[in-house]
């Protein structure tokens, strides 16, 4: 059966993705009436107004900002990106979709979507202190899961994911999941191609081609992510980026964080478990 027909076939996943969908473009349009509130409010009169209207003409003449289009390979920024992204991981262990050591006291289950961008405000942002706060001392291994909320064709979903898992085989997954956040398009864009996918591997360092080309193919993969999406539905996730914590091999429980940028609900969390 095709990826197509089994959302037919399944409402519930269609729904949950529709839904997310919906609370992500209603989070969005909050954030931007919040913000168009406190620009009234700090204005000064027609001066400042004259130049927020020149502002918007420069941006519109430059094309706008390039924070919604995907980063191109081979670039001096997508170059920049990648020596980030590896110093960040480098020397941390990995295994498939885990990044820490398999003896990490605590262990945090992150559900996402590759191009989702709340995740990418997660991954870009808290994810990046927690890694060196807890991950990199031994304290704290982090478990990536899949869950489709933003991207539209399941087809795309199921293969960009897959590219992750096949770069997890070679202990480099996470190195493909920070460089696609880093990079990622805007959304509905149709910016995940085969091309886009292919040039983020060539940026993982270490990653040999052949063997992750070859592993894409691998159907262990697709049914992981079926996995992954079965262990959303049953924790009651319908939205990205969704978080299950606990004590490494024991339980978990829903990690309701109120930011994905500020580290602290995280931490606080973390600190509770490794004190119990």
């Amino acid at each position: 059966m095709s990826s197509r027909e089994s959302d037919e076939k399944d409402p519930t996943r269609k729904q949950r993705r529709e839904q997310a969908r919906s609370e992500r473009k209603a989070m969005e349009e909050a954030a931007a009436a919040s913000a168009s509130r406190r620009t009234r409010l700090t204005q000064l009169g027609a001066v400042v107004a004259v130049i927020v209207v020149a502002i918007v003409v420069i941006l519109l003449a430059t094309g706008g900002s390039s924070s919604n289009k995907a980063v191109e390979a081979k670039t001096p920024q997508a170059t920049a990106i990648s020596a980030e992204v590896n110093k960040l991981v480098a020397g941390i262990p990995q295994s498939s979709n885990t990044l820490g050591k398999p003896d990490a006291p605590v262990t945090l289950q992150y559900f996402g979507d590759l191009e989702c961008p709340f995740c990418k405000q997660f991954t870009t942002g808290a994810l990046h202190t927690l890694i060196e706060k807890w991950v990199r001392p031994g304290k704290l291994r982090i478990e990536y899961h899949s869950l489709e909320t933003a991207t539209r064709e399941p087809e795309t979903f199921r293969t960009q994911q897959v590219a992750a898992l096949a770069a997890g085989k070679q202990g480099k997954m996470w190195n493909y999941v920070e460089l696609f956040y880093h990079e990622q398009g805007e959304e509905d864009s149709g910016y995940v191609t085969s091309k886009f996918l292919q040039g983020l591997a060539q940026q993982v360092n270490g990653l040999n081609l052949s063997k992750w080309s070859s592993d894409r193919t691998d159907t262990t993969l697709d049914n992981q992510v079926e996995k992954d999406e079965q262990a959303a539905s049953a924790a009651g996730f319908t939205g990205t980026p969704s978080f299950l914590i606990g004590k490494t091999g024991g339980g978990t429980e829903k990690l309701e964080a109120s930011s994905f940028s500020d580290p602290s609900p995280y931490n606080a969390a973390i600190e509770k478990l490794l004190k119990s």
